[in-house]
């Protein structure tokens, strides 16, 4: 139980320290969401006494902590809305829909009928819509300052895209095609930095032998007790990592499924000490 409750108050400290990934990853709203769906869940619980149930007690804080942050995350979520569509209107690739089989042709683009003049009308008439009350939406107001801002320095020079065929309005998909294959190479070498892989890549592991024989030799060395006995701390150390994964992309499903065990655990030790007593 003791174990279960601390991987509650992981996912918990999770939604206040969430990270940003600009310009499309909110890490406030993202662990706000979080915190809502971690709270319905333990508000499904049945009624105990809040001074001996820990779960009751982790409820009313979190309820507290919603409460006190739900105009921010209003405001934080509408600011969101305007941001998705001022992506919209500039054409911005829908990142769920990215993947590593996309970025074969990083040059791509579907927007061929469309032009810099079109563009930019849509985007003016978007920034004049958005007008947000400063002292009411801060959050709203801060971002139309910054776009604004932005629009009216660079604006002219983010359109060419649009009227040379075969230009993407972005490079996002060379990034994430770069950054895969740095996350590979970490992967494969277990180095922290990939500055010394830049030169050789994946293939780096293949001059640490004379050919690929040579290497399916050195790889049957390793004794099967010794790779199991790895294998086995590996999963121990990703179990965290894999459990924040779990949390992140669903929240409700993942706390549910702790609660749960909470709760059989819980009756188990009332089943004992009655059978004691």
């Amino acid at each position: 139980m003791i174990a279960i409750e601390a991987q509650i108050r992981a996912a918990i400290r999770d939604c206040v320290n969430r990270t940003s990934r600009k310009p499309f990853r909110w890490g406030g709203w993202s662990g706000y969401k979080q915190l809502e769906a971690i709270g319905e869940v333990l508000r499904s619980l049945p009624c105990r006494e809040i001074d001996t149930d820990y779960l009751s007690v982790l409820s009313v804080w979190i309820d507290h902590a919603l409460s006190n942050n739900r105009s921010i995350a209003s405001d934080l979520s509408e600011a969101y809305k305007w941001l998705r569509r001022i992506a919209d209107c500039l054409r911005y690739p829908e990142h769920s829909k990215r993947s590593i089989d996309d970025l074969t042709d990083i040059t791509n683009t579907s927007n061929s009928s469309l032009t810099s003049l079109q563009v930019r009308c849509e985007m003016e008439e978007l920034l004049e819509q958005f007008v947000p009350d400063p002292q009411q939406n801060p959050a709203q107001f801060a971002l139309k300052k910054k776009l604004q801002r932005l629009w009216d320095k660079y604006g002219t020079d983010l359109l060419h895209c649009y009227d040379i065929p075969g230009l993407p309005p972005d490079n996002l998909k060379m990034e994430v095609m770069f950054s895969h294959l740095r996350r590979h190479q970490r992967r494969i070498s277990g180095r922290k930095s990939t500055v010394e892989l830049r030169d050789f890549g994946q293939s780096r592991v293949l001059f640490w032998g004379e050919s690929q024989e040579h290497l399916l030799a050195q790889i049957r060395e390793v004794s099967v007790v010794e790779y199991n006995s790895q294998r086995r701390r590996l999963a121990f150390t990703e179990a965290p990592r894999q459990q924040k994964h779990r949390l992140h992309r669903h929240p409700t499903s993942t706390i549910l499924g702790l609660v749960n065990q909470h709760q059989e655990r819980l009756s188990v030790l009332e089943l004992q000490a009655l059978n004691t007593n």
